[in-house]
């Protein structure tokens, strides 16, 4: 990415100016677009010194985490709401903040708000840190002088996201465990254990059951070719990478995602609660409703949900009804399709939405909480079927050999 400094003029009228990175002029005219600047002037910038960005804040390793933004988002409720002045609080904020890329980000919002910008176009600067959702509600709650609410408002949907990613993580500790000590002990056997059996059979000089043979073979390619299969996995894995950072690889696999047996319903529900979250969120802080949906199209992390989402956008850019454009994605239950109706007859879409997102939430919660019930049975069948295997490879011909001596 280059970066650009541009000047535009804001929503009212404003002159406004600042820095921000992207891959073009175009992308920078798009973004400030977004966050309803009209752009007049674009233009290169000369790159920070490398030699001031350690090399942890270059890999990424310094960027702020949800608990840092729900921080410094807490701090900033707490200030607005007990009147302090917006950069003395900011400055008090800033010195407070252990992440390095958060406190400089702070630091260049405050210089914005000393040169005569707002706080929105000064966060605006770091799209790295605050995200485009983010600078988006702080700005209408700027407008609104209701910058207090903004912050209460974003604190309690970063929470919000941060529970539900904790109980996924959680949920899905114990099955990555297993499935690894699977996979290890496999290993173990190939590179170990099977050699020795293959080497005592080996004496007698006797023809091998067939799965016998099998694992035998597949105990040997493991043993001599260990280097070709870990580089095949390390290639597989750079391959998907650079595939899912294609906009159709990306596209095809947050479909495919969603579509996983038990994970894939979690996943979904989760998706979609963020959905109705983030618009509720900013339906209620007064972002109109097409700007709304193309925040919330993006704040999903799913490009097939988001998808639908920006066709929401275009049907509501055609004049038709909310509750209209969301059933035809046909991602929505009819409960919640009825949510959406009337809420748009009694004029309480927000409430609704907010509703729509707790039905969501609910739902993974209960499936959270039984998701080792749902797994478990795969996980030991699919142990049965190994152990069957093993066994049969290895005790087959003993058990030949065994009648052999016998007769």
């Amino acid at each position: 990415m280059s970066a650009f400094q541009w000047r535009g003029r804001n929503a009212r009228g404003q002159l406004v100016d600042g820095r921000v990175e992207a891959d073009s002029t175009d992308a920078v005219a798009q973004q400030l677009m977004r966050l309803d600047i009209t752009p007049i002037e674009i233009e290169s910038a000369p790159s920070v010194e490398t030699e001031s960005v350690s090399l942890s804040q270059r890999l990424g390793m310094d960027k702020p985490g949800i608990n840092d933004l729900i921080l410094f988002t807490r701090q900033m409720y707490t200030l607005s709401k007990a009147g302090v002045p917006i950069i003395h609080g900011l400055r008090n904020v800033g010195e407070s903040t252990r992440n390095p890329q958060l406190r400089h980000a702070i630091e260049d919002v405050v210089d914005a708000l000393e040169s005569g910008r707002d706080l929105a176009s000064g966060m605006a600067q770091n799209p790295k840190v605050f995200p485009t959702m983010f600078v988006s509600i702080v700005r209408v709650g700027e407008s609104s002088g209701n910058l207090e609410q903004a912050f209460s408002q974003l604190t309690d949907y970063l929470e919000l996201e941060r529970d539900f990613r904790a109980k996924l993580k959680q949920a899905l500790r114990y099955p990555i465990m297993v499935i690894t000590a699977m996979f290890i002990a496999v290993a173990i056997l190939m590179t170990f254990v099977i050699p020795t059996f293959a080497e005592f059979f080996d004496r007698f000089d006797a023809e091998l059951p067939l799965p016998t043979r099998i694992i035998i073979g597949a105990s040997n390619f493991t043993a001599d070719w260990w280097w070709v299969i870990l580089l095949a996995i390390g290639a597989a894995l750079l391959g998907f990478r650079a595939w899912i950072r294609t906009e159709n690889g990306r596209y095809r696999w947050d479909r495919l995602k969603l579509r996983f047996p038990v994970v894939g319903k979690i996943l979904f529900q989760g998706t979609m609660a963020r959905f109705a979250r983030t618009f509720s969120m900013t339906y209620r802080s007064g972002v109109p409703l097409i700007q709304g949906l193309t925040l919330t199209a993006r704040a999903v992390e799913n490009e097939y949900i988001g998808q639908a989402v920006n066709d929401m956008r275009t049907g509501i850019e055609r004049g038709e009804s909310l509750s209209r454009t969301a059933a035809a994605t046909g991602l929505f239950s009819p409960l919640v399709l009825q949510m959406l109706g009337i809420g748009e007859e009694t004029g309480d879409v927000d409430s609704m939405l907010t509703e729509t997102a707790e039905y969501y939430e609910r739902e993974v919660d209960y499936d959270l909480n039984n998701l080792s019930a749902y797994i478990e049975p795969i996980l030991l069948i699919f142990l049965a079927i190994l152990v069957l295997v093993l066994a049969l490879g290895v005790f087959l011909p003993m058990w030949d050999l065994g009648r052999a001596a016998l007769g």
